[in-house]
């Protein structure tokens, strides 16, 4: 148990989580803020004159204000809130994609995205007729950006990628990624769910056009999301839901918009979900996010070198991965793998993790995954070798 696991009162001696890319354990200082604000706390937001509602509001808009300043947003009204990741792609694609996309235009994607960051780009696709391409992997996993800047055309109008792959780790080189869209005159979309909790993400820096990711990963509570946005593509972007808060004036005969961010949060937004995302942000920047990746990068080190000198083991993804070792036992199928390992007191994830296209690649039906957190130490990789032997042992 390192010196952070404390923090983490559902991780008792002795159990060892590594199915933090599925999602994180909360630190105290999140449960706490949580508790506080369905507590003593609790009140609507945007609506109250009453004291207690205009500090809601204040602390709800504080979070918005955290929100920006950790990914360098230039405003935090280019911050809105959403239930997660798969929302905010979602919003991008039926707000955006729908103004901006029509037959004969192209999306380019890759191998390993996440169903979240493929299936709304195939309704949009049913919906106006744009085509999609699908960019390959090198050989150790990554996308393959020399392949990507062959591929793009004038025709495509978005690129969507993966940050941090959820099942094999690897890391995107951002910037080049969207410096070849916007020579090809692209927007580009990245999913930041695996990368914000593990590196730091500067959206000015990569400059990308749209950056989405969910706070339960990052060590926050589920049901709260955000979408980053240019200001001026959010400014420009319509609605996608109706209701309370989105708008300016509402008559029978024409309703106006609210200025975004406000445009796109209709009906009572998750309030204790962005004072928990406040908790969790101000959590992680306490450690720092170089520590953080630093730690998660020697486990993954220690896991795949313990992994790989079992013969049986087949190992995925490049040897830098952030956070993450995808593998598979020869002869075992990992539900089996997590079902031995869960008796061993290890928790992983088996399965295809939502990327289907990306085991159709590997030509597996579905992978071990173990990922770090916070939380993680040396005696959680000293458990997964463990109860890996046992596997190999129990098949043979």
């Amino acid at each position: 148990m390192n010196a952070w696991t404390q923090d983490f009162p559902a991780i008792p001696e002795g159990w060892h989580y590594l199915d933090t890319a599925a999602t994180s354990q909360k630190p105290q200082a999140v449960i706490d803020a949580i508790d506080r604000a369905y507590g003593q706390d609790y009140a609507t937001v945007h609506r109250g004159v009453y004291r207690r509602s205009a500090d809601m509001t204040i602390a709800y808009e504080a979070a918005r204000q955290r929100v920006a300043r950790f990914i360098n947003a230039r405003s935090a009204d280019e911050i809105v809130f959403v239930r997660g990741a798969t929302e905010a792609i979602n919003l991008v694609a039926q707000s955006w994609g729908v103004a901006n996309l029509k037959a004969g235009d192209r999306i380019l994607l890759s191998k390993l995205e996440h169903h979240s960051n493929i299936v709304p780009w195939q309704l949009i696709q049913d919906r106006t007729g744009v085509e999609i391409d699908v960019c390959p992997l090198t050989e150790d996993g990554k996308i393959d950006l020399d392949a990507m800047a062959a591929m793009l055309t004038g025709r495509h109008k978005l690129v969507a990628l993966a940050h941090v792959s959820n099942v094999l780790g690897s890391l995107l080189d951002a910037q080049r990624a969207a410096e070849l869209a916007h020579a090809a005159g692209a927007k580009i979309l990245i999913d930041g769910c695996q990368a914000v909790p593990r590196i730091g993400v500067d959206v000015q820096a990569i400059g990308c056009d749209f950056y989405a990711f969910s706070g339960h990963k990052l060590y926050g509570p589920t049901g709260i999301g955000v979408l980053w946005a240019k200001g001026d593509l959010l400014n420009a972007m319509p609605p996608w839901q109706g209701g309370g808060s989105m708008i300016d004036k509402v008559t029978f005969q024409k309703t106006t918009w609210a200025p975004a961010p406000q445009r796109f949060e209709a009906g009572t937004p998750n309030i204790v979900g962005a004072l928990g995302l406040h908790a969790a942000i101000d959590y992680v920047d306490a450690i720092g996010l170089p520590v953080i990746h630093a730690h998660e990068t020697a486990l993954v080190a220690a896991a795949r070198d313990a992994l790989s000198a079992i013969n049986s083991v087949r190992l995925f993804g490049p040897a830098d991965s952030a956070g993450i070792v995808s593998f598979a036992i020869e002869g075992v199928h990992p539900h089996d793998i997590g079902t031995i390992l869960d008796e061993e007191g290890v928790a992983i994830r088996a399965g295809h993790h939502c990327a289907q296209p990306l085991m159709e690649h590997l030509d597996i039906p579905a992978t071990a995954r173990a990922s770090f957190g916070i939380y993680s130490d040396e005696a959680d990789v000293a458990a997964l070798a463990r109860g890996i032997e046992r596997v190999t042992r129990i098949f043979g």
